[in-house]
């Protein structure tokens, strides 16, 4: 059975200011992510505007992140769909795009219920041969895949890892006491990985290690040795970046902290519009503050 583990970049989707895809810069990116150690990647998240792209750019992207990866790390895709034929037939297409496995979202305009949701998810494991990753972000869609509902899937031998995205951190226990390690256990919100790490998953879907990917894959290593002093010193610089990873604007915030480290194009797909006014300005000094404070880190190890 498939076992993931490690940090897995939500990936963004890179724009010119003309709302068009730019390939080239989405391969950049992720070469940077796996030349700073991540041990996955997944292209067509929710923040890489899966929703907002057409079927044709969304193959595109599979199509050059495949090249780019060149098997050094899984890759995955988003998978968002409204119906369950649909979602099934893309399925089948990713992976015969070259995607090694999904990380699906519950139907994206309907909130299902319990019997729903877990007949969707089997669906999709029964519809195609990819390891899939359960989204579970019952805040953003309004469906909450329990650990009740988990444990209807167990039988489902493609389903292997669970995105838990509700912000309750003791959801990961209830995880575990319900269903025990049948599943991997992913923390899908930046500023709980901390505390996701203390209580036993095992990789973390990440939206700032897009920006600060060698920071990032060193918390999580820290977190993993049990070095838990270290990892906090590092956290608490990182978590007030981390916190613009819950918000609704989340998009536009990540990409622009990309922008700032590293140069990538800021630029966003309607009906996301980019930043301006005071917003943009209380969003930028986070970043900068964390970019300076990271900074003098680095000179405080340098000179011990």
């Amino acid at each position: 059975m498939t076992v993931w583990t490690g940090v897995f970049p939500a990936v963004t989707t890179k724009l010119r200011e003309d709302q068009s895809v730019d390939l080239a810069a989405t391969q950049a990116s992720l070469d940077r992510l796996i030349n700073n150690g991540v041990s996955g990647v997944i292209v067509l998240p929710m923040l890489g505007e899966n929703a907002s792209l057409t079927a044709a750019e969304r193959e595109a992207v599979i199509r050059a992140a495949k090249e780019a990866v060149a098997g050094r790390v899984p890759l995955l895709s988003g998978l968002a769909h409204v119906a369950t034929t649909e979602a099934v037939a893309s399925a089948r297409h990713y992976e015969k795009l070259g995607a090694e496995g999904l990380m699906a979202f519950p139907s994206i305009a309907y909130k299902s219920d319990p019997r729903e949701t877990a007949a969707w998810y089997k669906a999709l494991g029964r519809g195609c041969g990819l390891p899939i990753m359960i989204y579970n972000n019952p805040i953003a869609y309004g469906v909450d895949v329990t650990p009740a509902i988990l444990n209807e899937l167990a039988d489902t031998p493609s389903i292997v890892c669970v995105k838990e995205e509700t912000g309750d951190i003791r959801r990961v226990t209830d995880i575990y006491n319900e269903c025990g390690d049948r599943f991997s256990v992913f923390c899908g919100v930046d500023d709980l990985l901390l505390e996701s790490m203390a209580l036993g998953v095992t990789g973390w879907v990440s939206g700032m290690t897009n920006a600060w990917t060698a920071e990032c894959v060193q918390l999580f290593n820290l977190c993993k040795a049990g070095k838990y002093d270290e990892a906090r010193a590092l956290y608490r610089i990182l978590t007030p970046a981390f916190h613009l990873d819950t918000d609704v604007k989340l998009v536009q915030y990540i990409k622009l902290a990309e922008q700032v480290v590293y140069g990538a194009p800021e630029w966003v797909r309607e009906p996301r519009l980019p930043l301006i006014g005071t917003e943009r300005a209380r969003v930028l000094s986070v970043i900068e503050a964390t970019v300076t404070a990271l900074q003098a880190k680095s000179a405080q190890r340098s000179a011990a």
